[in-house]
């Protein structure tokens, strides 16, 4: 193995197995990563696995991930590599955000039961049964997309992203394949301004991402998983560069706080595709109706999204 500097190294590897939430489908999982354009350059995706890296405390860590399960007994095989010791905090680190990132954790049960007696969603939740949501890796990296796709399209922000993570990540080869990890936000936190607005093209995205980035690696990510969902808000609202709209979607999309929905024009679109009858829904119209989901309104929307994304 060829490790980024081009020195011949040893990988240590090991592996385990995770039983996520039934019902689960892995299958599902991997279609929504296939079509998802933020993260489409930073994985391998086989039609049983996935393969990508994450950076953890400076140490790159890639893990592949298999379905050895069915539905509605599911049961993940994965296996982490790194060029360094895989010490316990650092495996169980890797576990941990394999988890959250796949959402292994999340109980659709009550979902399902609101989801079945609403008409018009009820096909959705056949056709997407067994999807948990998959999150970006890590609570900075979406939160760095919300920066960078702002009032800009996803395919340029997603070239943007990228240029980001191959210059100020991390990377292993492994299989003769080079895996490269979204930098850690201490690490764009440093970084000179200049350097990475050679890459942003745009001086106050580049500043507002220094800034998100110093924010996250002050703050224990436990608190922004655990912590009362205003508590959560208010700290990421007062962060230069994430107003209302990127909050909602850190919430959702980096940290699975499903209270609360992001709404924007894809999803006023799919909403009206399935309960509009040839009408726009409004936002205040859209808002009413997620109120039937409860703490379960992010998931509805998800689905909602990721529906149309299929359709």
């Amino acid at each position: 193995m060829l490790h980024a500097d081009g020195v011949a190294r040893s990988l240590y590897s090991e592996g385990g197995f995770l039983s996520p939430k039934p019902p689960f489908d892995f299958s599902k999982a991997l279609d929504f990563l296939r079509g998802f354009p933020p993260m489409l350059a930073d994985q391998k995706i086989d039609e049983l696995s996935l393969t990508r890296a994450v950076c953890i405390g400076g140490q790159t860590v890639v893990f592949n991930v298999r379905s050895t399960g069915l539905i509605k007994s599911p049961r993940l095989k994965y296996a982490l590599s790194s060029d360094r010791p895989l010490t316990p905090g650092v495996r169980d680190a890797a576990v941990d955000r394999i988890s959250f990132f796949l959402s292994l954790a999340d109980d659709l049960e009550n979902f399902y039961r609101i989801g079945y007696g609403d008409v018009d969603f009820a096909p959705i939740l056949q056709r997407l049964y067994g999807l948990h949501q998959v999150k970006f890796l890590t609570p900075f990296e979406s939160a760095s997309w919300a920066v960078l796709s702002q009032r800009y399209p996803a395919a340029a922000a997603q070239r943007t992203k990228q240029a980001i993570t191959e210059k100020f990540g991390t990377s292993l080869e492994m299989n003769g394949q080079r895996y490269v990890a979204f930098p850690e936000p201490y690490r764009l936190a440093y970084v000179s301004e200049p350097d990475l607005g050679a890459i942003v093209k745009n001086q106050r995205k580049t500043q507002f991402l220094i800034g998100v980035a110093k924010a996250f690696a002050e703050k224990d990510e436990r608190f922004l998983r655990t912590a009362k969902y205003d508590e959560v808000e208010k700290w990421l609202s007062q962060i230069q560069g994430i107003g209302d709209w990127s909050s909602k979607l850190i919430l959702l999309r980096g940290l699975g706080r499903m209270e609360k929905i992001a709404v924007e024009k894809r999803l006023l679109r799919a909403a009206s595709k399935v309960y509009g009858r040839g009408r726009t829904l409004t936002q205040s119209v859209l808002d009413q109706m997620a109120e039937k989901y409860g703490p379960w309104k992010g998931y509805w929307a998800y689905y909602l999204r990721t529906a149309s994304l299929k359709s």
